[in-house]
């Protein structure tokens, strides 16, 4: 399923070193690509052929509100909520219905959910607690891929108002592109 993901990086390396240049946010130790920050999100999205692949990393803070281990019966019942929700990448991610777009497969990771931390989420917040990231990984088969002239991302916005910004890295027939969305700028043209 990542196929399409993983050549990402390695595409919009022009973009992401210039845009380093402008973001003073950044975790230096870890690059712009890996920097954990509170109320923003990356989301990589690949149109090759009628497949739609979405990739959204997100601080769990963003989602669920918390990043500690949920060990408390309300903190169990937020997270279950938040992974139902991404278990609907279609409610999350507007997408033109001409398209004609399903989903074919899915993947969810995160400590909170009971995964194995990855190295680079388990970084020491300066308070001393540990940050949980939240990875959504969704292909999408589109049956009219050339009516997929956009992606509407308020509807994930709405979901989880914590999430302030979303950068978005973007490879599809018109080329590719790095932007910054953000709930009064939502859409992503491909």
């Amino acid at each position: 399923m990542r196929r399409l993901l993983l050549a990402l990086p390695i595409a919009l390396l022009p973009f992401t070193a210039a845009h380093a240049h402008d973001d003073h946010d950044h975790d230096h130790a870890h690059g712009t690509l890996g920097a954990h920050e509170h109320g923003v999100a990356k989301l990589n999205a690949v149109l090759d052929g009628n497949t739609l692949e979405l990739e959204l990393d997100s601080p769990a803070m963003n989602l669920v509100g918390f990043e500690h281990a949920a060990t408390s019966d309300a903190d169990k019942a937020k997270v279950s909520a938040v992974r139902q929700q991404l278990e609907q990448p279609l409610k999350l991610f507007g997408l033109a219905a001409s398209a004609g777009c399903v989903e074919d497969a899915q993947e969810l990771e995160s400590p909170l959910f009971g995964d194995a931390a990855k190295d680079d989420d388990g970084d020491e917040h300066e308070h001393g607690h540990q940050h949980s990231d939240i990875n959504a990984h969704y292909q999408l088969n589109c049956s009219a891929p050339g009516k997929l002239a956009q992606i509407d991302l308020a509807p994930l916005f709405k979901a989880f108002p914590a999430t302030q910004k979303i950068n978005v890295q973007l490879i599809g027939p018109n080329g590719q592109k790095g932007l910054e969305t953000s709930p009064a700028k939502a859409m992503v043209a491909f």
